[in-house]
């Protein structure tokens, strides 16, 4: 079983402040570094009123400078709307800074003002995501190539050889398709995709790369000691997060793995969102076994920080022991030199 952490970094006006949300997540991924946690994982959009994390690799530089142990991974990059030469220099940079603990997802993308803001036709991001990653390979290799008619080189290096692997995130069966076409691995929405990226890649006799990582139990878990309390205390956070989710995928017209809640009963029923005490927390994990993951989102919707640490050092206290006596933790990676 793995453990890891998720951060977003939304901070709408009534939560905690941005510098504060910032200043914690280092902090936390510098603790969960020591405690066994083996991944964060950070999202992107842009243009959102509440802040969400716009600059996922800049923040996945900071964090691995923290770290010794922790995989940063960004899920998903939203590719189409990067230069892919920036984007091949950032990474290789990052991933030197990491020595290798970088992983990299990308997406099309699904979100049409987003693509308003930088000038790009939604209706070319699969276009655009197919293209990006073959210069993301070209670039890597050291060498110049032809990009749009003129000569690129990314002399710097990265870490990772031959170069760093290209997952894609996607959720069709056409993005599975894709994956197994340009990609080294493939991370859906939903798990019956990742049967289609494996009936492509035996058509087409490619390799599909290393399994599929475990997927979360939930959209979010949170341990407290009074449930109730903590339900109170997180209502509008996670409310604020659904919600936000809600309008997205609902306007996107794709498939929602978040809807609009009308209150925190909503929420509770939907399952997406599980506030368990310590004890039922390693019951989940039992249940779910080793092959799943516990991911904690301690920052929700702009959550204070103080109550993320309660819900942590409760984690970390309570539930880690337990699951290590049980020998369902995955141990960490060594740290790197």
């Amino acid at each position: 079983m793995e453990l890891s952490l998720k951060f977003d970094l939304r901070a709408p006006t009534w939560g905690a402040s941005t510098a504060d949300l910032y200043a914690a997540t280092l902090d936390m991924c510098e603790w969960a570094d020591g405690v066994g946690f083996r991944t964060v994982r950070l999202l992107e959009h842009h243009g959102s009123p509440d802040g969400y994390l716009p600059s996922p690799l800049l923040l996945a530089s900071a964090i691995a400078a923290r770290t010794r142990r922790l995989r940063v991974a960004v899920r998903a990059l939203v590719l189409p709307l990067h230069d892919p030469l920036r984007v091949a220099e950032d990474v290789a940079v990052l991933d030197l800074v990491s020595a290798g603990r970088f992983d990299l997802v990308v997406a099309a993308g699904y979100v049409p003002y987003e693509f308003a803001m930088f000038d790009r036709d939604i209706a070319d991001r699969a276009r655009l995501l197919e293209e990006f990653v073959d210069v993301l390979k070209q670039a890597w290799v050291g060498a110049e190539f032809d990009y749009r008619g003129r000569r690129a080189r990314v002399a710097t290096r990265p870490y990772s050889q031959p170069r760093p692997r290209i997952v894609l995130g996607g959720s069709s069966a056409a993005a599975a398709r894709r994956a197994a076409r340009i990609a080294d691995g493939f991370e859906p929405t939903q798990y019956s995709l990742y049967r289609v990226y494996l009936e492509e890649c035996a058509r087409l006799g490619v390799s599909a790369g290393p399994p599929m990582p475990p997927r979360p139990r939930c959209q979010f878990l949170y341990v407290a000691a009074d449930v109730d309390r903590a339900w109170s205390e997180l209502a509008r956070h996670l409310l604020h997060e659904s919600n936000s989710y809600g309008r997205w995928l609902a306007d996107a017209g794709t498939t929602p793995l978040f809807r609009e809640a009308r209150d925190i009963d909503d929420l509770r029923a939907s399952g997406n969102y599980r506030i368990v005490t310590p004890e039922e927390c390693v019951a989940l994990a039992t249940e779910v076994g080793p092959a799943c993951e516990l991911e904690l989102h301690p920052l929700v919707g702009g959550l204070d920080p103080g109550l993320g640490w309660r819900s942590l050092h409760l984690f970390a206290d309570r539930v880690v022991p337990a699951l290590r006596e049980a020998g369902m933790l995955m141990t960490p990676a060594d740290p790197c030199a």
